[in-house]
Formats: structure tokens, C-alpha cells, sequence
């Protein structure tokens, strides 16, 4: 079987960034131009894994090229699987000449559906009238109103032994728990942990999570506690 210029090649040296970060904390432009600077400094480009960088700049409020194109990121994915879309995500190449090599990575290291359209109809659907802010501000919205409820629940005194690890400055809250309060948590709640020798976990919000949503697991965290 002749591959011909499809055969699987070496990509050049790059540095990866991830906005926001997976603690659900943000970087801002400057702090990402810093990263730029440096990679490119040292000969290597900047990607910016973007699976939820909608939430990034509903967060920030600012333009998307704020914190990609104006500072200084070389390739960045845009992600739609954590924002409404079903494994929809977009490889964006910022500056033309750090695509070499892209035709063999995305079969090396990707997944290329035989059926691209039906795909890529759900990023037009995204961008169109700026869906794709509409929802991440949505589940940021209701990522604040997870933490305003626990902190209410921890200060009124319905909620005990539970603590906050990160600031909430997307659509994550992190935090820990009192022993066995997880795994009770768990059966009416889908979640993770996030480092479970600390008893530390992280609870995402999306785009079709509901106010009610919000505080029932509230309420339900509070009679565990």
C-alpha cells in the first residue's frame, strides 16, 4: 500500500499552554504573550489547547485574539466538545508557517472523521451569533452560583468540613471534602475527583446545566455535611 506524502513525520519543537488551565484557572493576554516570548525566544512555537477557551473569553471579556492571535500564539485548538458541540474541535493555525507537517499530524496524533461536514456544521452553528459565548457564560454563570451556594451553605453553618482549592474563574469549582462524602455525593451526581488523597474534587458546570441543578446539589452536599 503506496502512502506516498502521507506517511507520518516528526513535528517540529513546540510549547503547549492551556486556557484556562485544567485547575480551571485563567491566564490572561500578558501572561500568555510572556509564554509566546519565551517559546519563540528559544525556537519553539506556542499552541493553546483551547477545549474550553470559549470560557477563557467569556471570563476574561475580551475579543478572542486578545489572548491568541495579538499575543503572540503560533497554532491553537478551538474547542466544541465541552461547549455544546458532539467531538467537534478545529485545529486554527495563527501564523502560516508553523502548519508544516499539520496533513501528517492529524493522523498521527488526531482523529479525522470520514465525514468532516456533518462535524464542522456544528463549529459554524457555534460561532454563528456568537453561540459559542453564550454558552460558556452560561456554565461560568453557573459555576459562580455553585460557589456562591456553598459559601452560603459554609458560612449559615449547613455545610461543614467542605473547602474551596482554586478560585472559580470559569466553569469549575474545586474543592475538598469531608471523607466518604464524595462517593455518597456521587450517586445522585456525576463528578470527579481530582486528587483523591487530598479528598479534593473538581465539579464542572456546562452549557445545559440548569439553576435547579445548581441547588439541588447544593442542597444534597449540605445534608451530607
Amino acid at each position: 500500500m503506496g502512502l506516498g506524502r502521507r506517511t507520518p513525520r516528526a513535528a517540529a519543537r513546540s510549547c503547549r499552554s492551556r486556557s484556562p488551565p485544567s485547575c480551571g484557572t485563567l491566564y490572561t493576554p500578558e501572561e500568555i504573550r510572556a509564554l509566546a516570548d519565551h517559546a519563540h525566544a528559544r525556537g519553539m512555537r506556542l499552541h493553546l489547547d483551547g477545549a474550553r477557551i470559549s470560557n477563557a473569553a467569556a471570563a476574561l471579556d475580551v475579543p478572542l485574539r486578545a489572548f491568541t492571535t495579538d499575543a503572540g500564539v503560533d497554532v491553537l485548538s478551538f474547542g466544541g466538545t465541552k461547549n455544546g458541540a458532539l467531538g467537534a474541535e478545529a485545529v486554527v493555525v495563527l501564523d502560516p508557517a508553523a502548519s508544516e507537517g499539520l496533513l501528517y499530524l492529524r493522523k498521527l496524533n488526531m482523529q479525522l472523521s470520514s465525514k468532516m461536514r456533518f462535524v464542522s456544521a456544528q463549529l459554524i452553528a457555534l460561532l454563528d451569533d456568537d453561540l459559542y459565548l453564550r454558552n460558556a457564560r452560561h456554565s461560568n454563570a453557573m459555576a459562580q452560583r455553585l460557589r456562591a451556594g456553598v459559601e452560603a451553605g459554609i458560612a449559615d453553618g449547613s455545610i461543614s468540613g467542605v473547602a474551596f482549592s482554586q478560585p472559580t474563574q470559569s466553569n469549575g469549582v474545586f474543592a475538598t471534602l469531608p471523607d466518604s462524602v464524595a462517593d455518597e455525593l456521587r450517586k445522585a451526581f456525576r463528578f470527579y475527583d481530582w486528587d483523591a488523597a487530598k479528598n479534593e474534587v473538581r465539579w464542572m458546570c456546562s452549557f445545559d446545566t440548569t439553576a435547579d441543578d445548581v441547588d439541588a446539589f447544593v442542597a444534597e452536599l449540605a445534608r451530607l455535611t
